[in-house]
């Protein structure tokens, strides 16, 4: 009972992780075609995720630094340039990380799906998307 129900938790997360991809199965037996996808799945589960992205801190800490500069130069308290740049470049920095998170995800799914399909159409299928 825990084989099937193991089993049908796969196959639910497979159809997820493949629901994007689209192969012309005429003339395919469908038991090669569940092995290759599952094949391919595991390669395209090799991608890593980028978790690189700008924070608040470091904005805070890259801001703090412009404003002190910017504020010294121009003849003012460099601790309170360095405060307003601070908040500045903590609020960008929120911005930008989350602008970052997406664009990361977007292009972790973008090489997913290319590895799915280069390795599907390496496999004899036709990938129409």
């Amino acid at each position: 009972m825990k084989r099937i129900t193991f089993l049908s938790l796969a196959m639910v997360f497979s159809i997820f992780a493949h629901a994007n991809l689209i192969v012309d199965k005429s003339g395919v037996d469908e038991k090669d075609y569940v092995y290759d996808m599952h094949q391919c799945e595991n390669l395209a589960g090799g991608v890593k995720k980028e978790t690189r992205s700008r924070g608040a801190v470091g904005g805070a800490l890259k801001g703090a630094a412009v404003g002190a500069a910017g504020n010294a130069i121009a003849g003012g308290s460099g601790s309170q340039g360095a405060k307003t740049g601070a908040a500045v470049g903590g609020a960008v920095g929120v911005v930008g990380g989350s602008r970052d998170r997406r664009a990361n995800q977007a292009a972790y799914e973008s090489e997913q799906h290319t590895v799915m399909r280069n390795c599907m159409t390496n496999r004899g299928y036709t990938v129409l998307n």
